[in-house]
């Protein structure tokens, strides 16, 4: 394992800061392509006269793609490099949602085929990404690098909320699906200057940024890659599954039905809907940013590792469960908002806890541990939204959705307090 050496003062950091940018705004793309099927389906929904389950069921589908690619995506990132399949699946993705309209207007069964195919070249994002972070993110800034890559995830859902309803009022539903699918292409074609598997892969890498980061990875490039057996033994990798499907079920509830509860629950107009999103979006993005901060620093101050990952994750999960035990209460629109947004002030700490754990136990093979929990956690996507309509449909309480979701928090950090540790298992 290489000795890490600290980084000087005019130590260049342009190569891996262009590439976490990049791979930010693939993720970025990714949440708004994404998220405005959760604004599109409330006028496509009144077009095609949807009930509520059969919203759920267009807005599930999508899941059913993302979760076939997951380990697939990681185990080829991981041999053959982040950047290569993440850039067939941005172009893969924008093609299907530039589809969407022509699919809708097919019929529900076409419409079905074409979100699952939109999710094949979605789920291959974040396994890809990690495998590049792998290669190419020290050890002691990889909780920043992770926090401004979750970061993207409400920054693009925000986008997507408030541009979505000016577009569709104006041009159409058809509209949104066009424009946001034509970004993907863009995005593809300054990623082929940008990235590259490995540093000493970068044609253009200033060799003493190139140095730096081969010694202060912590790995050992000889040894060969652990076996998925190997991987499903260690305990600590399934506090991280637990904790990603945990993470996920509060994430994709909210992301699917946060403009229909702003809308309908709190009896907001569907002009108005993006703006009351976006607040809580935000104070997402700051927090998430924030909490990879603070986990750095924690660590460079002598913290041990595991230590800094249950804090971190104490803060997210206990803090957000709090929250959203109460807010299905709420009949204040402004409290209503405060509340959300407190919840995911609390929310961004799981950046330094979870979300960076896999690069923790096995930098080399971020890429496949990625994979494997983004598997599981991706069936919140299909049961969480699907679940949170039913609910919906038979109930109307959304104080049960919020509380369902704050009951799965409370059991993942459970979980990780028994379970989880950053040490390392595998180079």
């Amino acid at each position: 394992m290489s000795e890490s050496i600290a980084a000087p003062s005019s130590a260049p950091s342009r190569g891996r800061l262009a590439l976490v940018i990049m791979a930010a705004l693939a993720v970025f793309v990714c949440y708004t392509d994404r998220v405005i099927m959760s604004v599109a389906i409330i006028p496509m929904a009144s077009d095609f006269g949807w009930s509520p389950e059969q919203q759920g069921r267009v807005l599930s589908s999508f899941f059913l793609g993302y979760l076939l690619t997951q380990v697939a995506g990681g185990w080829l990132a991981d041999r053959y490099g982040g950047k290569r399949v993440l850039g067939v699946g941005v172009i893969f993705w924008s093609l299907f949602t530039l589809l969407t309209p022509a699919a809708a207007l097919g019929g529900m069964t076409a419409l079905l085929i074409t979100r699952v195919l939109m999710g094949v070249g979605e789920g291959v994002t974040f396994p890809s990404v990690y495998a590049l972070f792998g290669h190419w993110i020290p050890e002691r800034e990889r909780s920043r690098a992770v926090g401004i890559l979750f970061s993207m995830i409400p920054l693009g859902s925000v986008f997507a909320l408030v541009a979505t309803p000016p577009l569709v009022a104006r041009f159409g539903w058809p509209s949104a699906f066009y424009v946001f699918g034509a970004v993907g292409f863009l995005w593809w074609l300054a990623w082929q200057r940008v990235a590259a598997k490995t540093p000493a892969d970068h044609p253009r890498l200033d060799p003493a940024e190139r140095a730096y980061i081969e010694a202060n990875l912590g790995t050992d490039a000889s040894a060969a890659p652990p076996t998925l057996k190997a991987m499903l033994a260690q305990p600590a990798i399934w506090a991280i599954v637990v904790c990603h499907f945990c993470a996920n079920w509060g994430t994709y509830v909210l992301l699917a039905w946060m403009p229909t509860y702003i809308n309908k629950g709190l009896g907001v107009d569907f002009a108005s809907v993006g703006i009351f999103t976006m607040i809580p979006s935000l104070f997402s993005f700051l927090a998430l940013n924030a909490g990879g901060a603070m986990a750095d620093r924690l660590l460079a101050s002598g913290m041990a590792t595991t230590r800094v990952r249950k804090l971190m994750q104490t803060l997210g999960f206990g803090g957000s469960a709090l929250v959203l035990a109460g807010v299905g209460y709420v009949e204040s629109i402004p409290l209503a908002i405060a509340l959300m947004s407190l919840g995911n002030i609390f929310g961004g700490a799981t950046a330094g806890g979870f979300g960076v754990n896999h690069l923790d136990i096995a930098p080399r093979s971020a890429g496949t541990i990625m994979g494997l929990s983004n598997t599981v956690a991706t069936l919140p996507g299909i049961i969480g939204v699907y679940v949170s309509g039913l609910l919906l449909e038979w109930t109307g309480s959304w104080a049960l959705v919020f509380q369902a979701a704050a009951g799965v928090y409370i059991f993942g950090l459970l979980v990780y307090l028994r379970w989880g540790s950053a040490e390392r298992r595998f180079s």
